[in-house]
């Protein structure tokens, strides 16, 4: 083996090819072409009502594409079997704009809810795990609390310790800051980057927040309304300075230097 060879570069985890989204004859993005590759955090950002939360729904299987294809391996997510889909499920978690904590149950179970589902683990071991997930994400208190208790910060917290309770490699966020105020945003994006850097999380993000974008991205999708179609994918810095004009508009907003 030639010890100068470069190592082989990880299989991405999710494959794009050709995407068109569309409700009925209204086309909302084509021809979308990307990968999500191990590791990284990617946000798709743009825009409003460029379809960012609608790639997103494509992507976990929620709507089905106009034309293309969304590759989980070798499994295209829009033919897959239902065990395939199975599979694919567990492979990801997923945090909602809103966060979607179920207003019946403790902090605690929406959290276990997954496990009960997914595993065989018994009760003590969901518990434990859990408690766990909750205690990575900064809400160690708040197992047995109310979801209308929590700040709209610690919501978002509990939602994402409940998309990582299956340790899935995956995680999809939509809007993990809106809403929120500067300083609390800010604390978000550090949970973020170290469930990058200390779990190895791959982390695909739908946001507006340009603080958010330049923080955490390791590379940004950008969705462009008026063209229907994706123009530009590379490190948000790097957009700035050499990206497509409407992209470095995009990332000026503020007068960000």
């Amino acid at each position: 083996m030639d010890a100068a060879a470069a190592p082989a570069t990880p299989a991405p985890l999710v494959l794009v090819r050709k995407l068109t989204m569309a409700f009925g004859e209204k086309v909302v993005q084509r021809d979308l072409s990307f990968e999500v590759r191990p590791g990284e955090i990617l946000v798709l950002m743009g825009g409003s009502g460029c379809g960012k939360s609608t790639l997103l729904r494509h992507l976990i299987g929620l709507q089905t594409p106009a034309a293309g294809e969304i590759h989980y391996g070798d499994v295209d997510l829009a033919t897959a079997s239902e065990d395939q889909l199975d599979d694919i499920r567990r492979r990801f978690g997923v945090m909602f704009q809103a966060g979607a904590l179920w207003s019946s149950m403790t902090v605690g179970e929406n959290v276990m809810l997954p496990l009960r589902e997914y595993t065989d683990l018994n009760e003590t071991q969901i518990e434990t795990l859990a408690r766990f997930k909750l205690a990575l994400v900064g809400l160690d208190g708040a197992f047995d609390a109310s979801p209308a208790a929590l700040s709209g910060g610690m919501k978002k917290r509990a939602a994402i310790a409940r998309a990582m309770a299956l340790d899935a490699p995956l995680l999809y966020l939509d809007e993990p800051s809106a809403g929120l105020d500067p300083l609390t945003s800010a604390r978000l994006d550090e949970l973020i980057l170290s469930l990058r850097d200390h779990l190895g999380t791959t982390i695909v993000m739908v946001t507006h927040e340009l603080d958010s974008i330049f923080a955490v991205a390791d590379r940004a999708l950008f969705l462009d309304a008026k063209e229907k179609t994706m123009t530009a994918l590379d490190a948000p810095r790097a957009l700035l300075a050499h990206g497509p004009e409407p992209v470095r508009q995009f990332l000026r907003r503020g007068n960000r230097p």
